[in-house]
């Protein structure tokens, strides 16, 4: 009696371009002729499955490697890593490998981290032996969720997160202390001035261009503003700034290091 099998087609072949699934394809088989017993699956993700891809895009690749019955040292992870490297300049340059063991992607599943549920709704698998595939299954069954764990760890993330927009923007602020001061710098430099500290240097705009009417004395009032903004900052005084006052801030020192510029070009030596 004939037992004849039919292997169904993985349906998420059909999102990725054809000529990037060759590339990927090209890559797995000579990755398997120099790692064949070190590999477990590899898999074709990305942009392009999400309708995401442009002309410059990568072709992202997931290799993932045995570590339960391989032993990984030093040596051993810098030989992949060569291997994977010169396939990548034989094959294509638009890959972007990324590599993960079993038993990571193991754990990041149990726990149902988003990334590498993406991969299994999105992935095709190029070489599997026999890993990626039932789990891609177990996923599209609703079988593979979040643990409660997860959700809070990253949940956990938030908070700290909107602290850190806070503390950019204030970054972001010392920043444009910086290209105002820079830029006044260069200014007195040009006329053979060295300010001693940065306390001094609007005094010395002052005392340099203003009195000669070489500068509007509204750049030295930018120059003490972003002074005092920038000690308000450092000890503390001012904890927050908000998007459209950090706006104004960008204006005002743009303009002057605008300013400054048209200084530095007049008086050339």
């Amino acid at each position: 009696m004939e037992f004849k099998i039919e292997k169904r087609e993985n349906e998420n072949i059909h999102k990725y371009p054809t000529e990037d699934f060759r590339t990927a394809l090209k890559f797995t088989e000579q990755l398997k002729r120099e790692l064949d017993g070190f590999l477990v699956s590899v898999i074709m993700f990305g942009s392009s499955a999400r309708r995401e891809d442009t002309l410059k895009s990568d072709i992202d690749v997931l290799v993932i490697t045995n570590d339960t019955n391989v032993t990984i040292n030093d040596a051993l992870v810098e030989t992949y890593r060569i291997i994977v490297n010169n396939i990548i300049a034989k094959v294509s340059n638009k890959l972007h490998i990324t590599s993960m063991t079993l038993t990571s992607f193991w754990e990041h599943t149990k726990t149902g981290d988003p990334v590498v549920v993406n991969i299994l709704r999105d992935g095709v698998a190029l070489l599997d032996m026999g890993f990626f595939d039932p789990m891609q299954k177990l996923l599209k069954q609703g079988r593979i969720r979040p643990s409660e764990e997860s959700i809070w760890r990253y949940f956990g993330r938030s908070p700290r997160t909107l602290l850190n927009s806070r503390w950019h923007l204030l970054q972001a602020s010392l920043d444009l202390y910086w290209a105002v001061i820079d830029s006044a710098h260069a200014a007195l430099m040009r006329k053979n001035e060295i300010p001693p500290t940065p306390e001094h240097v609007a005094d010395m705009l002052e005392k340099v261009f203003v009195k000669h009417k070489l500068l509007e004395s509204k750049y030295v009032d930018t120059m003490r503003k972003f002074y005092r903004l920038s000690k308000m900052i450092t000890h503390r005084e001012i904890k927050e700034i908000k998007g459209p006052e950090f706006e104004k801030l960008y204006l005002e020192a743009d303009a002057f290091v605008r300013r400054m510029r048209v200084l530095i070009e007049v008086h050339k030596f």
